[in-house]
């Protein structure tokens, strides 16, 4: 199969059945084999209705069911375990996505040879001081965290080699930085391609202004984790050694002291009676936390186990392979 075209959504009963048909004619205009994943992400409308209408008429459309809303990294991690296709495509259900571009993302992976190629939305139909600004912040910050040069992490239309989407974990709310994450996996061949953003044609949007900060400090944690993560005792370790022995040789120098005044007969004080005793003693303390908080992030390295990140209530279309896969997935875990 050439393109397995992921799809996560969440009240979009008004633009399934267009996009689905706008995909299916680019699909058969390019003689692309191809499949289209619907991750219905607990949806309270029609949208799972309609997936099924769809399936019933064309047999690539497939579709996963959550019972309720667990976020769109979780709807991406559910579709990449079952897509089969040289090329997985992501793209959001609003329309907002041109499936036009498709065929050009295909190529660039399977001719050009890149592991990943995201979109950048370069002119956008978003307002201006709640969108727009705060985006083009967020992107330059992820430009700096992260060493990949791309213009718009957060953008839905991307395309990936099968590959680089089975040996990724989206997680949280980590779906803004699956370049991020291809990149500590190893997927080095990353570029971006310029993609036309349309205005949403049904609904609103599902995103508030809470995205934005939730995505700085999910920058945070990625960079963390890609520098830390699989080593925690190499910073908190680190920090704890460091502060431990500036606090024992500052309290040593203030006991020095106190010996030194008392052999030559000088005034002194109580050492409990110096501030810079306490200040002393406070670093040791602090310094054997971190230490401690290192050790024990070791520890939950080393014995964790894999627990999964949601239920599904219902699938559409999958074979038995596929099936047994969303019977692994069926636990719940918090996000």
């Amino acid at each position: 199969m050439d393109i397995s075209i992921v799809i996560p959504l969440l009240n979009e009963q008004e633009s399934l059945r267009e996009l689905h048909d706008w995909i299916a004619e680019i699909m058969q205009s390019n003689r692309l084999s191809y499949e289209i994943l619907f991750i219905d992400d607990g949806s309270t409308d029609g949208s799972w209705n309609i997936i099924a209408e769809l399936s019933a008429e064309n047999s690539t459309v497939k579709g996963i069911r959550f019972f309720r809303n667990y976020g769109k990294s979780q709807a991406l991690h559910a579709g990449f375990r079952i897509a089969r296709g040289k090329v997985v495509i992501t793209m959001d259900a609003d329309l907002q996505d041109n499936p036009e571009e498709i065929p050009e993302l295909y190529r660039m992976i399977t001719k050009e040879g890149y592991d990943l190629v995201s979109g950048w939305k370069k002119k956008r139909y978003d307002a201006v001081l709640t969108k727009n600004i705060p985006s083009k912040l967020f992107n330059w910050a992820a430009r700096k965290t992260s060493g990949l040069k791309l213009h718009d992490f957060n953008c839905g239309l991307k395309a990936y080699k099968n590959a680089v989407i089975k040996n990724i974990e989206v997680y949280g709310e980590m779906h803004r930085y699956i370049p991020v994450l291809a990149k500590n996996a190893g997927f080095a061949k990353i570029e971006e391609k310029v993609v036309q953003h349309q205005a949403r044609k049904y609904g609103k949007t599902k995103f508030g202004a809470e995205r934005f900060i939730n995505g700085f400090l999910d920058l945070i944690t990625i960079w963390f984790l890609s520098r830390f993560g699989k080593r925690p005792m190499h910073l908190f370790g680190a920090l704890g050694v460091l502060m431990f022995l500036i606090g024992f040789l500052a309290a040593g120098f203030i006991g020095a002291e106190k010996l030194y005044k008392l052999y030559n007969g000088q005034p002194t004080i109580l050492i409990t009676q110096n501030p810079w005793f306490f200040i002393a003693l406070s670093t040791m303390i602090i310094g054997s936390q971190l230490f401690l908080a290192g050790f024990l992030g070791e520890i939950v390295l080393r014995t964790k186990t894999k627990n999964d990140r949601y239920k599904v209530s219902d699938t559409i279309n999958l074979n038995q392979g596929e099936e047994a896969d969303k019977k692994t997935t069926s636990q719940v875990r918090p996000n």
